[in-house]
């Protein structure tokens, strides 16, 4: 008899959890499943909603399954779906029509929600968002910011981290007028030292976005503005809150689960209920950060393989931090601790372009590099997330890996990502789904002769996105191999 799995959540995280156990029970023999998700859309790739925003996407374009991908692998999906409550006591979750469904594992993956500031004018005394005004989180989201932010109108952003970056970028390219407002003296300073943070203010600048800092709103106004604690007033049509976000812990606590910031859970994903799981942005493990789509992927991985019994000495133990910036006209990444400054135990090098754009940061510690900040120089950033990935020695030529040049047998293999014939095999080409250069090969050698093949095969670039040229770039030197195979020591 097949246990009974309950998803809470159709999200990325969520839907990868249900594929990933039907890839190791493809017959429904050991789980049968049942999704529940509050959204009425199929599960989608929210990273790119910055890029449906822009319109270089339409919604349908992003979605990750078909109408009939739940049926045909056995999966009762029910969106738009919203669930009430849980009672751990008889093991079952409640729905807001009254009915009741039994569970065996609870799998939670209920994601995070927009946090809106105490900012007077916002909300409207029952809660819902005041009129002009709208978070950036989902697909409806964008709908509705795309109604209120006609071509020639002015809109504010609250928030200059990432995706309050990315929805002003993606509304500029609308022929939006745009301001963002930031309480920080630099940007995205969760992930940016204030060089790179004022690198990628100027490079916000040119491309026709008013970044305004060390500012805050006071008070929003139909038909007036927004007011400024810097007694200024913008004369704006809309505003776009993305000022950060929650976990969706309400649930949980509400059942009597532990919570702390998150769904505490540990390397096996449980909760201090043993019959209920967390996966994803909901849930708080100590190693990884949230807000980023493959720690979420990996922990249903793990999730899959014990509650499948395919694995049951799986464990989750975190999960790097590499953070990239979707916009369009802009390349930026961080790894690992980019904060870390000369202490004695730490060799930290910068390189500063300010009128280009370009800003380069690496810190190294026994020879190895711990952090990087990457604004502009796609190569060295390519080599640095590489070096921080695989623990390789630092090239002794530092300058040469700042600016891109780094000679491939000193940089432990991690080169331009359109030099694959010398990337070692394990090096990973897509961190959203973990797919190495061996994979990709692979994969080819099976029959995915093209981009679009090698992503159905093996999920690279159907996360971010961001590593689609690198996947291209292997594709191409693959198919000009051909009709012999790869020879290069690298090769796989």
């Amino acid at each position: 008899m097949p246990r009974h799995i309950v998803v809470i959540g159709h999200g990325m995280v969520g839907a990868r959890f249900v594929e990933e156990v039907r890839r190791r029970d493809p017959d429904g023999d050991r789980a049968r499943i049942t999704v529940f998700g509050a959204e009425r859309h199929h599960a989608y790739n929210r990273v790119l909603l910055s890029t449906v925003l822009a319109g270089g996407l339409t919604p349908e374009s992003i979605r990750l399954h078909d109408t009939e991908w739940a049926q045909t692998h056995r999966v009762e999906l029910r969106t738009g779906v919203a669930v009430t409550g849980i009672d751990v006591s008889t093991r079952s979750v409640h729905l807001g029509d009254g009915a009741g469904h039994r569970y065996d594992e609870l799998v939670l993956a209920t994601g995070s929600r927009a946090w809106v500031p105490p900012i007077d004018g916002l909300l409207t005394d029952d809660g819902a968002h005041a009129e002009g005004v709208a978070v950036f989180r989902d697909l409806d989201d964008c709908a509705h910011i795309l109604r209120l932010a006609r071509p020639g109108s002015r809109v504010a952003v609250l928030g200059g981290g990432l995706l309050g970056l990315e929805a002003a970028r993606g509304l500029v390219g609308r022929g939006v007028r745009v301001s963002v407002l930031h309480p920080v003296g630099h940007l995205m300073e969760r992930q940016l030292d204030a060089g790179a943070g004022a690198v990628l203010g100027a490079t916000m600048g040119r491309l026709g976005v008013d970044v305004r800092l060390g500012v805050m709103a006071k008070r929003w106004t139909p038909e007036v503005g927004l007011e400024c604690d810097d007694g200024s007033l913008l004369s704006v049509d809309a505003v776009v809150v993305a000022a950060g976000v929650r976990a969706e812990t309400s649930l949980a606590a509400e059942a009597g689960v532990e919570v702390d910031g998150g769904i505490v859970v540990d390397d096996r994903m449980g909760t201090s209920n043993d019959r209920v799981h967390a996966i994803g942005d909901c849930a708080r493990h100590p190693g990884t950060v949230s807000g980023l789509v493959q720690p979420g992927y990996e922990q249903a991985a793990v999730l899959a393989d014990l509650l499948t019994g395919t694995d049951p000495s799986a464990r989750y133990r975190g999960t790097p931090v590499v953070t990239r910036l979707k916009a369009k006209d802009i390349d930026l990444a961080a790894v690992g601790d980019a904060h870390a400054e000369d202490d004695g135990t730490s060799e930290v090098l910068r390189l500063e372009d300010p009128h280009r754009g370009r800003y380069a940061k690496i810190v190294v510690r026994d020879d190895r590099l711990i952090g990087a900040i990457m604004v502009g120089v796609p190569d060295a950033a390519a080599s640095a997330i590489q070096l921080h990935d695989s623990g390789a020695p630092v090239p002794s030529d530092r300058l040469a890996l700042l600016l891109g040049r780094a000679l491939p047998s000193e940089a432990g293999g991690a080169i331009r990502p359109d030099s694959p014939a010398r990337l070692p095999s394990a090096a990973v080409i897509c961190r959203c789904n973990t797919v190495s250069k061996a994979k990709l090969v692979a994969a080819w050698r099976a029959g995915a002769k093209d981009v679009d093949a090698l992503s159905r095969v093996t999920r690279a670039a159907t996360g971010c996105g961001s590593c689609r040229d690198a996947v291209s770039g292997v594709c191409d030197w693959l198919n000009a191999a051909e009709p012999g195979e790869p020879e290069q020591e690298g090769a796989a």
